[in-house]
């Protein structure tokens, strides 16, 4: 292969697998900046794996290609509303935010798998004909050089949620909404001082962290696993939880973090095609995303500084 082809094929592959950790990454942003750590991405994510497969297999024969899009949405809007659990838990009862996040990670493999032994009458579903599969922008693709590399045969959601990370800086840094959100993640108790709802702000963070956690986890099982079992979402939860950290609670650096171990996780794939990279053992090409993860919240977790009051509790009458 030439220079191109493998750029093209490594670019192509990281976009893949990196859309669903940037879009669930941004959802933690939002949720730690309004002060709920929220450690359920995991479990958000298999909702929205789960709710988008099932859509996706009900309607594939129906809506045609507009398929795997609006089961996206069904995806995001089944996150949301699992993450509703994880809101009322810790802003309403004031329970502490890495146990209520850990019993969304604990129930959500084991309720889709119960559904699906109900739905289907087996342990999973069949592989989705109606999936993602690769877009080369008209005119783009042609750009020498650069077209073929960033823009033919890429995958559509990557550039999107990209997109979508830039509009999510905006909105968090440079209005009025972001800068609330944002004062209640640093001081709730000046921030209601001044007259904004703590509790409708915090709200917001973690059901924005429900709605892009549902919607990566439903592009991971339509553009990747296709299909829904207990083990589609492994482990993609925790590293966008890490590129939240390593981000430095940007969404910006968030959306860096999420391609960086998006090219981690598609090496694990692409790596017998690549030279040199295909000499390595395939089972150490398989754990170096998770390694990968250890070792950036080992040497970027003590550097990086949350929000003041990520993780407090807020009680009004205090």
């Amino acid at each position: 292969m030439n220079f191109i082809t493998i750029m093209a094929l490594i670019v192509s592959s990281t976009l893949v697998y990196s859309a669903p950790l940037i879009l669930t990454s941004l959802g933690g942003v939002y949720s730690e900046n309004s002060g709920i750590v929220n450690i359920g991405l995991e479990g958000i994510m298999t909702i929205g794996a789960f709710a988008a497969i099932v859509f996706n297999l009900s309607f594939a024969s129906s809506l045609g290609s507009l398929t795997p899009w609006i089961a996206a949405l069904v995806g995001g809007i089944a996150g949301l509303i699992f993450s509703i659990l994880h809101a009322v838990a810790t802003i309403n009862f004031h329970a502490d935010h890495i146990i209520s996040g850990t019993v969304l990670n604990i129930m959500a493999p084991p309720l889709g798998v119960f559904l699906i032994k109900a739905i289907y009458d087996k342990g999973q579903t069949e592989n989705i004909t109606a999936n993602f599969g690769y877009f080369s922008f008209p005119g783009l693709s042609s750009i020498p050089v650069i077209g073929p590399i960033f823009f033919k045969n890429t995958s559509a959601p990557a550039w999107i949620a990209i997109l979508l990370a830039i509009f999510m800086w905006w909105l968090l840094y440079k209005t009025r909404l972001g800068l609330r959100l944002r004062s209640c993640g640093e001081n709730p108790q000046a921030a209601d001082t001044m007259g904004i709802n703590v509790y409708k702000m915090r709200y917001i963070g973690v059901l924005t962290s429900g709605f892009m956690g549902g919607l990566g986890g439903a592009i991971f099982a339509e553009a990747i696993s296709g299909n829904f079992s207990i083990s589609t979402i492994v482990g993609q939860g925790f590293m966008a939880l890490a590129a939240v950290i390593f981000g430095k609670w940007n969404p910006i650096g968030a959306m860096l973090s999420s391609v960086f171990f998006g090219f981690a996780q598609s090496l694990s794939i692409i790596g017998n095609q690549l030279p040199i990279i295909s000499n390595i053992p395939a089972v150490y090409m398989q754990i170096a995303p998770y390694v990968l993860t250890i070792i950036v919240l080992v040497l970027f977790l003590g550097k990086s500084v949350a929000p003041a009051a990520d993780g407090i509790n807020y009680i009004k009458s205090k």
